[in-house]
């Protein structure tokens, strides 16, 4: 290891853990202070009280024709009837989407910009057409509300470990000649990130420019304020997304769940795992960590570069930003499978298209034979579980893997609550036993697969800024059907064991997904 490279101390780590626990602790005393204040109030004014009521009356009536699923809606609706003051001040401060005026100016504004400089994909969509019709489908879907195209020039290599996706990641960031670019939800001060960090820092002694964005929330628990300083003193460009502090911020519930890693436009990485021990096996909390990636070669990357410049141009107004985006952007000459597709694209809060379940349901909608699915959290929408059941009563093999051991023990409660609701229609639920599935991936027909960084859950759907890929007709769907039939031979399906549904279990279950909209 390089001696001039130097890390955080263990001790100014732990900062990170106590800013997390002050700041829970200050928004608790915040909403305790205003439900505590309007209470008081109303009872020494009655218009108050009046008023409060008839705000809540509102505000249902508001939720009620709002054009989300029921399931998401329902919730709310009951919280705010039953404790009005209670329901509404935590409707306000987490069940929004909540975005400034200027921030979605902002979004646009870079936007409109960046998706103008993606290659017109008309001609290859017509190509895959001609192959697949229900492919071609769902690529005009990605294109028409998401923006990105499919690309029929690029390869796509699947790792079915982290941590071999971690050193494919480290051998294209020594052949960095001009930029590197870095996204991710979680960086821990630890042994994986520390080999990251000495290849980056050798790259800004070349020449290199680059640049590290990461999510405070994510990575609250392993770095602390201290880590952009520490960065920018090395020559690396650091950003942080969102900062999770003290106060009333309707943002804060919005969070950059992103894994992206691109290096001079040529080579791009994506998947499930973080930058932290814990995803490439350094450490074991929760038994043996599974996760999974993908790196992509060619054309296709300028969609992740596309995905990090949104977020790290558009998060801040006061920011240096950039000003020219096609420097980037490299056109790439690169043979490809003769008949792979791969469309690499993102999702964001902003907007009223679920861009990541969506893609989910079109998959399963497009299978025929099977359709598979893996996710380490499984909190889903009336809408998603009626196209697996559906899918199911057509024929399909509709599986879903879940963790065996836990990370988030309430989570896992709600998690299995929504097992029934699939496996009465025919799903199959397995659950991994070795420990803790964390990647997110769906595979169908051995014709198209996904991976990324959406959960089946609705903080990934509906509140995180998240992104994925979906590739058709190459060696990576094999292999991600390969793996998935290794990861369910270490499986117990438990689909039997949740055919039965006792009055007192049902109960439980209904109270879990009623809490689920908040987690």
């Amino acid at each position: 290891m390089n001696s001039n490279v130097t890390y955080e101390k263990s001790e100014e780590t732990k900062n990170g853990v106590a800013r997390l626990v002050v700041t829970i602790i200050a928004i608790l005393l915040e909403v305790l202070l205003i439900v505590g204040l309007f209470l008081w109030l109303s009872q020494y004014a009655e218009w108050i009280a009046i008023g409060s009521r008839i705000l809540a009356a509102i505000l249902v009536l508001s939720i009620y024709s709002q054009e989300k699923t029921s399931s998401m809606k329902t919730p709310w609706i009951i919280l705010i009837m039953i404790v009005p003051v209670v329901g509404t001040v935590l409707y306000i401060m987490i069940g929004i989407n909540y975005f400034t005026r200027t921030m979605k100016k902002r979004y646009e504004e870079v936007d409109r910009i960046l998706f103008s400089l993606l290659p017109d994909d008309r001609g290859t969509i017509d190509e895959l057409e001609k192959r697949d019709k229900g492919a071609a489908n769902i690529a005009k879907y990605i294109h028409n509300y998401g923006f990105y195209p499919t690309y029929h020039d690029s390869d796509i290599e699947y790792y079915s470990e982290a941590a071999d996706g971690l050193e494919a990641q480290k051998a294209e960031l020594r052949k960095a000649k001009k930029f590197i670019f870095m996204e991710y939800h979680a960086i821990e001060n630890a042994e994986s990130w520390h080999g990251i960090q000495e290849i980056l820092e050798e790259k800004v002694k070349e020449g290199v420019e680059v640049r590290v964005f990461y999510d405070d929330m994510g990575s609250i628990g392993f770095i602390n304020t201290d880590f952009v300083k520490r960065m920018t003193a090395r020559g690396i460009r650091c950003r942080v997304f969102n900062p999770f502090i003290p106060g009333l911020n309707l943002f804060l519930n919005n969070r950059d769940h992103r894994k992206i890693t691109v290096v001079d436009g040529l080579v791009g990485f994506t998947g499930g795992y973080n930058l932290a021990n814990e995803y490439f096996g350094l450490t074991e909390p929760y038994g043996k960590w599974k996760d999974t990636g993908v790196k992509i070669t060619g054309q296709a990357v300028k969609s992740l570069t596309v995905a990090f410049l949104e977020n790290w141009n558009a998060i801040r107004g006061d920011d240096d930003n950039d000003t020219d985006f096609l420097q980037y952007l490299p056109d790439t000459g690169h043979q490809q499978e003769e008949d792979s597709f791969i469309i690499p694209y993102a999702d964001i809060p902003m907007d009223k298209e679920q861009m990541g379940e969506n893609v989910y349901m079109s998959v399963a909608e497009y299978a025929r034979d099977y359709v598979w699915f893996i996710t380490p959290y499984l909190i889903l929408t009336d809408e998603m579980t009626h196209v697996l059941g559906l899918a199911a009563k057509r024929g399909v093999d509709v599986r879903v893997i879940t963790p065996g051991i836990p990370d988030k023990k309430l989570v896992y409660s709600i998690t299995r609550s929504y097992y029934h609701s699939l496996v009465k229609n025919g799903v199959r639920v397995y659950e991994y036993t070795p420990g803790f599935c964390h990647c997110k991936m769906c595979v169908a027909d051995d014709k198209v697969a996904t991976c990324g960084t959406i959960n089946l859950d609705y903080r990934s759907l509906y509140h995180h800024f998240e992104n994925g890929c979906l590739y058709y007709g190459c060696k990576a769907v094999s292999d991600t059907r390969k793996d998935f039939e290794d990861i369910m031979a270490v499986s117990e399906e438990v689909t039997e064991k949740y055919l039965d549904y006792k009055m007192w279990i049902k109960s439980k279950h209904v109270i879990l997904r009623l809490i689920a909209p908040l987690m």
